[in-house]
């Protein structure tokens, strides 16, 4: 169980990796309002696929919920080792400890390995995987000392294979696969690891849209499944299934997928509606 589950332990620290635009943005402000402290990163220069750029839309959204003073938001490179470490040792400056870890960071243009030049490959790979890889081995060994902590990796169901999207789906197979390692690795430290894959399709983000050019128009226009709910999943969705998989709610769960959608680790994705 994490710091935070009941009114006598603090206030849960947790890092968010690519927090501070899209799906990262939100999943920040639901933590700060249900009293985490957010430690937020990115980069403001905005990346391949993507519409990220800048910090200030997270800033708006943090006032306009009324939680800025919990969210720190710093710019780092997830795939660069001193850049993490330099998060890791501000949470531990400002905060003495840390709770939770959602990897969130990513980029994934579109292409299949005949279009996708080599440093693209290994950019993607880079950010996705080795940023994973990065932030778990500086902050696995706090949790460790503290009695254990909780990690969410952001998946996909590309990991399971897409079309038109290979150095992106293999990123995240690995990722699948690593999540899956650390959950038995730490097992006994108490630190529990767990996956969350935002499905459904037309679900609005940087990325998404960002393959698209940028136009949000174009990519609605696309024809997507949706949810159970009738609708297409959202950020807030995928910031709540986050928010229970850190939360002493959650204590035995480790080495789990969670679907925030339409079952796109099962061979989704849901056939149109008849």
């Amino acid at each position: 169980m994490i710091a935070g589950t009941d009114n006598a332990a603090p206030a849960p620290v947790t890092l968010v990796t690519g927090g501070t635009f899209g799906l990262g943005l939100g999943i920040c402000v639901e933590l700060a309002r249900r009293g985490h402290r957010v430690l937020a990163f990115g980069l403001a220069q905005r990346q391949v696929s993507s519409t990220a750029e800048g910090f200030e839309v997270l800033r708006r959204a943090a006032d306009e919920a009324g939680v800025a003073g919990r969210i720190d938001v710093l710019e780092a490179d997830v795939s660069r080792a001193a850049d993490v470490q330099r998060v890791v040792d501000h949470a531990l400056a400002r905060h003495g400890r840390i709770d939770g870890l959602v990897n969130n960071a990513a980029i994934g243009p579109l292409g299949t390995v005949l279009d996708t030049a080599p440093e693209t490959f290994a950019r993607i790979l880079e950010v996705n995987v080795q940023g994973v890889y990065l932030t778990c081995r500086a902050v696995i060994p706090i949790m460790k000392a503290q009695g254990g902590g909780s990690i969410v990796n952001i998946g996909s169901g590309a990991g399971y294979g897409k079309p038109n999207m290979a150095a992106y789906a293999a990123s995240k197979g690995a990722v699948l696969a690593l999540s899956a390692a650390m959950a038995y690795d730490h097992f006994h430290d108490h630190i529990r690891v767990n996956v969350a894959i935002p499905g459904g399709g037309g679900i609005v983000s940087g990325m998404s849209v960002g393959r698209f050019g940028g136009d949000e128009a174009l990519f609605r226009s696309r024809s997507h499944p949706g949810t159970a709910a009738g609708r297409t999943a959202n950020g807030t969705d995928l910031a709540n299934a986050v928010a229970f998989l850190l939360s002493g709610e959650a204590a035995t769960i480790s080495g789990t997928v969670l679907d925030v959608g339409c079952f796109a680790h099962q061979g989704g994705p849901v056939p149109p509606k008849p």
